[in-house]
């Protein structure tokens, strides 16, 4: 029997979230869309959230996921950073979770094992094989888009385990 799957893949950030968005079908891969939710930097962060909010919702209507991505927060050296970074990840967990789509996180560290099969990657090997395994013309940008659709093809491979 053949799966198929959609996939949302979220890469968090403060005033740029990256999302991708993927078809899964029997081991091929299909980017949908991609791109950023971009929130001015100087904002408060309580008005950022409510933005990323609203354009999730519409994002999970548009595309109808079966699971919503995210990359598990990471180390940060600036502390007001990781702050502002964990509540973009409440406002993301918080409407996927209100929404129904099944929510799941992975570390950078499994998304890089997932897309290279090297957990030590550069992020030019990252982009690079997203490129090649959704049989994309180039390298999608921004970063944060690319991250994103890394993100989704994690879980895509995960579903196969």
């Amino acid at each position: 029997m053949t799966e198929k799957y959609t996939i949302l893949g979220i890469d968090p950030g403060t005033s740029k979230i990256g999302y991708g968005v993927i078809k899964y079908d029997n081991k091929n891969y299909e980017a949908l869309d991609y791109g950023t939710i971009d929130t001015p930097p100087n904002i408060e962060n309580s008005a950022r959230v409510l933005t990323i909010n609203k354009k999730l919702v519409d994002l999970i209507r548009n595309f109808k996921p079966d699971f919503v991505a995210v990359e598990e927060l990471f180390y940060f050296k600036n502390a007001k950073t990781v702050i502002k970074v964990a509540e973009v990840r409440g406002a993301i967990t918080l409407t996927v979770r209100q929404s129904g789509v099944d929510f799941v996180e992975f570390t950078p560290l499994q998304v890089k094992q997932a897309v290279t099969g090297y957990g030590r990657a550069e992020k030019s090997q990252i982009q690079e094989m997203t490129k090649v395994i959704l049989r994309l013309k180039e390298v999608p940008r921004p970063d944060d888009a690319a991250d994103a659709l890394a993100i989704a093809i994690c879980c895509a491979n995960s579903l196969q385990e």
